[in-house]
């Protein structure tokens, strides 16, 4: 069994993660300092005695005995990471290199959790690994973009230069139980919009696309990659193919809910992407993974744990 250090661990992403890899009697290491991580995430984790937590912040040196790290650290929505932006950046590079240097004095194994937003707004339909993206890096979404697009720079030239081994995944849009009701993800936001009766609101008309995978298929891609041959860095798209337009995904919410909300819509913020959809014909072939939960499934699973969660 491994000794693993995963940071960000009490987010969305990184305490599913956690989960699985308590499973299979794996030691587990949590790192958070709770910006956007909740305890409510972990509190079951800590049933595990071989699960523990460390307060901190990954822009700080990280000192732990470790055989395997998945580094997460870094707030994912524009809610979150546009809140200060100077922090966001530091948190991708800064986190990087100091889980890059844990990740070279241990000899350990690393995996970057990266973005689609590394594509930017893409003038390639759908996204493949090879596209350098379409990013504006003065915006008011380059603090997140270019701060992981950095990171990923990071983990290549500590891969060719202290031969450190790294894995790099880019995450599609993910939704499931366990997300922050006010997150500012358009899943979470349309479901707690229509079980509260609320207008739903959507910015644009609509008519932009997102992929949507379930947390699930995430976890095992993940753990996919970390167990792949040492001669896969990655990066490696980890997403759902399927494309939906943002106004279809309201209306399968409101009837998935049985709500009355009504759909209105606001102003399309500055440099948000038109399309989003993966290519993911080289996780398909190099870690035999594609999803597995439709979108209809997974949508239920959600509302079903929204519920409880707001006691409605």
């Amino acid at each position: 069994m491994k000794r693993i250090l995963v940071t960000g661990g009490a987010g969305f992403i990184g305490s599913n993660l956690c989960e699985r890899l308590l499973k299979p009697g794996n030691e587990v290491i949590c790192l958070d300092n709770f910006f956007t991580g909740s305890e409510k995430n972990i509190i079951h984790l800590l049933e595990y005695k071989s699960f523990s937590l460390i307060r901190q912040d990954v822009t700080s040196p990280v000192s732990v005995e470790c055989d395997e790290i998945y580094n997460l650290a870094c707030p994912a929505s524009p809610v979150h990471y546009q809140f200060n932006g100077i922090e966001t950046i530091k948190t991708s590079v800064l986190g990087a290199i100091n889980t890059l240097e844990l990740a070279r004095k241990n000899r350990a194994k690393i995996l970057q959790a990266s973005t689609s937003e590394v594509y930017g707004d893409p003038h390639i339909h759908p996204q493949i690994e090879s596209y350098f993206g379409n990013v504006n890096m003065l915006g008011p979404r380059s603090c997140y973009d270019e701060g992981k697009r950095c990171a990923e720079t990071l983990f290549m030239n500590y891969h060719n230069q202290e031969g450190v081994r790294i894995k790099i995944i880019r995450i599609f849009n993910t939704y499931g139980p366990g997300m922050s009701a006010n997150d500012g993800r358009v899943v979470s936001n349309f479901i707690v919009q229509a079980l509260k009766g609320e207008d739903i609101t959507i910015f644009g008309n609509g008519s932009h696309t997102r992929s949507f995978q379930y947390i699930d298929d995430l976890i095992d891609g993940m753990v996919r990659m970390m167990n792949s041959d040492d001669n896969l860095t990655g990066p490696v798209n980890i997403g759902n193919p399927e494309e939906y337009k943002i106004l279809d995904l309201a209306s399968l919410i409101i009837k998935l809910t049985g709500s009355d909300s009504r759909i209105v819509h606001l102003a399309l913020p500055e440099d948000d992407p038109k399309q989003r959809q993966p290519d993911i014909s080289l996780a398909k072939e190099m870690l035999n993974w594609s999803p597995a939960i439709r979108l209809e499934t997974g949508l239920t699973r959600t509302i079903d744990y929204f519920k409880k969660d707001l006691n409605i």
